[in-house]
Parts: C-alpha cells; structure tokens; sequence
C-alpha cells in the first residue's frame, strides 16, 4: 500500500457523468415515447431485453471474483476488484425488475391463453414473489461478499464519504482478523456460486421459457447462466481495457493477465456454443412437436432464422476463429472490441428467443431505432454504477507491478 494514495476515483472528469445522464434520459424518453405509441408492447420487449442482459452482466461479473476467490487464483486480484464494482448495479437491476410489473400485459403472452394445468406455476402473483426473493438472496449474498471483500482491500487512511465511515464502525464490531474475513468470503462466494446457478435458471424459466409456455428444455436454466457468466467476462474485459488504456488512470494489467482472462472468455464462447448447439439436437432428433415447432419457427421461418445465423456467427463462430490466436487476446484494444460485438450478439439472442412470440406474423424483424436507444440509456445506468463504484472506493483501481494494492 503506498504512503499517500490517492484519494480521487478514476472517473471525477465531470464530461464522463453528463455522457452517461445524457444516454439514462435518451434511453428513458425512448422508452416513454415507445409506450406512448401505437405498439407500446415493443418498448417493453426492449425493457425486458436489455434488463436480462445488463442484469446477467453485473451478476456474471461478481461470479468471476467469486470463482478466483474460491480457488486461490492470485493472478486474478486487479480483475477481481474491477469485477466487484459490478455490484453496483444489482440495486438498479433489482428496481428494473420491480417495474417489469407494470408491462405484465404485455410481456406474458400466457396471461390469455389456455395454461392446461400450468397456472399454478405460470400466474404473476406467484411468479413476481418467486423472482423477488431470488434476486434479494443472489444479490443479499453478492453484497456479503462484497462487504468482506472492502474489509481486506480499503484504505482506512482515507475516510471521506458516509458510506465509508459506516463501513468502518460496523467492521470494528463485526470482523476481527484477516484470516476470519477470507474465510466469510469463501463461504459467501460458494452460496453466491450456488445462488448464482439457481436463481439464474429460475429468471431464464419465468421471463424468457415461459414466453412460449407450451415449450420446454431441461437446458434452458443451465445455458441461462452459463450465457450470463460469458457476458460477464466480456463486460469485465472491456472495463479493465478501458481502465488499463487510459493513462490518467493508475491501472495496468501485464499481458499475461489480459490473456488469462481471454482463455477463459475463449473458454465459455466454446461452452455456449456447445449449449447453443446441445439443446437444438437434442430437440430435433427427439422430433416431438411441442418442442420442434420452437426451434422451426426460429431457425427456418424468415425473418427469425436470417437472425439465429447472425447471432450464432458473431457469439460463437468469429470469436473462436480470433481467440485461437494467443497475441490478440493479449491485445486489450482488440478484445474489448470483440468482447462488445459479443455483448450485442446476446443482445439479439434475448430478442431471437423472446421476439417471435411478441411479435408474431411479422415480415421483417421488428427492431428500430427505440430499441437501440433503449440499450444505450441501459447502458448508461451501468456505466454511472460502475463509476460510482469506482469513485467511492479509488483502492480497486490502483495497481503496483501487476498486483491489486
């Protein structure tokens, strides 16, 4: 730890913040103006979208630092604190979910149909409930460990801001040593493992499976995570690229780090691919046809099969051709590049699964330009937690000679 550190977050520039205010209200006055129009169902197809999707970026984040963390994996401790700032947004995701309710008529397709026995499963009462106390126990347990994790990594030097001292004047009467505090951490990080497979699954079930609730895959929950444990890399990679290239900010990652972490990128592209893969085959040898209509309608119905290929070219098939060489996972500027066409191509993955029953007997794929501001002005609530985040605690940004301080 150095003597005088300072005590300024790598993002005071005030340019930054009005950006990301500026992208929260184009994305909120598209949301508006899409309700407010004549297929108010599309805006909250997009809301549903980009809540999956940024939501299982921050909750993928956490996992990485939860997995290194378990598994003593030093190399990790720069990217591991990059990847608790992602727990910044579960309280955001957490209200987006909550406003999800609003647009029930419109995004559970179920509430008019003949469920044949499935309405003590599929009823949004039940369903709500459910949903809320998963993602209060995922994210209940993320903060856990987040609040060992700043007990081991925070400067008691600096105390300015309330969330800190209150910080401080719990740990005096809770924690005693460092050895007790790693050992909290394991045991929260392996329920947040847990958590994290489970809750994940249920989310994938009820917001994205139930959308056709006639169809289902034993898969599903397992690709749901696995999808967001993926995303989670990519955003975490171009985090750490955008830190490590910035020169004003006292970050840098050595090679082998950003390649560390670009095999294992490389290595759930691979397993999503298998998932992706997987759960079509065994569909369609089955050939039942509750099942085969799913895949049919997605895969060889225009407009939706143009955009099955597209995702599948551009989630699985470019990044593995380019990771297959060593240098340019070594290369930051490259991999956050592709890390972000991978991120758009989930993007389009959400709305390859969830689109073709809000959208049927469609002629052309029913994306606008709504829809891309919507993702911005998500994308802009991320990058204002992240900033926050990384403004209160300065610490998990400093790095000496390629170690977190």
């Amino acid at each position: 730890m150095s003597s005088s550190p300072n005590k300024k977050g790598p993002f005071q520039k005030k340019p930054v913040f009005l950006i990301c205010l500026a992208l929260v209200a184009i994305g909120f006055a598209a949301f508006v103006f899409g309700l407010t129009g004549r297929h108010p169902e599309r805006a909250w197809q997009a809301y549903l979208i980009n809540f999956l999707l940024w939501s299982a970026i921050a909750q993928g984040g956490l996992l990485f630092s939860t997995v290194m963390h378990t598994v003593k994996a030093r190399w990790s401790g720069p990217l591991s604190n990059l990847a608790e700032s992602f727990t910044a947004f579960f309280p955001v995701s957490f209200g987006l979910f909550l406003i999800l309710f609003l647009g029930k008529n419109h995004i559970f397709p179920w509430l008019h149909q003949d469920l044949h026995g499935k309405e003590i499963w599929l009823n949004v009462p039940f369903l709500f409930t459910r949903d809320v106390v998963g993602l209060l126990v995922l994210y209940g347990l993320g903060f856990a460990y987040l609040y060992h994790a700043l007990w081991l990594k925070l400067d008691r030097s600096v105390s300015h801001g309330r969330i800190r001292k209150y910080l401080y004047s719990r740990w005096d009467r809770s924690i005693s040593d460092d050895e007790r505090c790693r050992d909290r951490m394991t045991i929260f990080g392996i329920l947040y493992m847990l958590a994290f497979a489970l809750i994940l699954s249920l989310i994938g079930y009820d917001l994205v499976m139930s959308m056709d609730p006639h169809w289902y895959s034993t898969l599903f929950g397992a690709y749901t995570f696995v999808k967001a444990f993926y995303i989670g890399l990519g955003g975490l990679i171009i985090l750490a690229s955008i830190l490590h290239l910035n020169p004003a900010v006292d970050f840098e990652l050595k090679a082998s780090d950003f390649h560390d972490i670009g095999k294992l990128f490389f290595a759930f592209c691979l397993v999503w691919g298998d998932f992706f893969y997987v759960q079509l085959v065994v569909i369609w040898y089955g050939n039942i046809p509750e099942e085969t209509a799913y895949l049919i309608e997605r895969t060889m119905t225009p407009p939706w099969n143009s955009l099955a290929w597209f995702v599948f070219i551009i989630c699985f098939i470019i990044p593995f051709i380019i990771l297959l060489n060593k240098k340019i996972k070594t290369k930051p500027q490259f991999m956050s590049i592709l890390c972000t066409v991978v991120i758009m191509g989930i993007c389009l993955e959400h709305f390859l699964l969830i689109g073709p029953v809000l959208n049927p007997h469609v002629s052309a794929l029913p994306l606008g330009l709504t829809d891309g501001l919507i993702f911005l002005g998500f994308f802009g609530l991320m990058s204002l937690a992240v900033i926050f985040f990384l403004n209160l605690f300065p610490e998990f940004v400093r790095v000496v000679d390629g170690e977190a301080k």
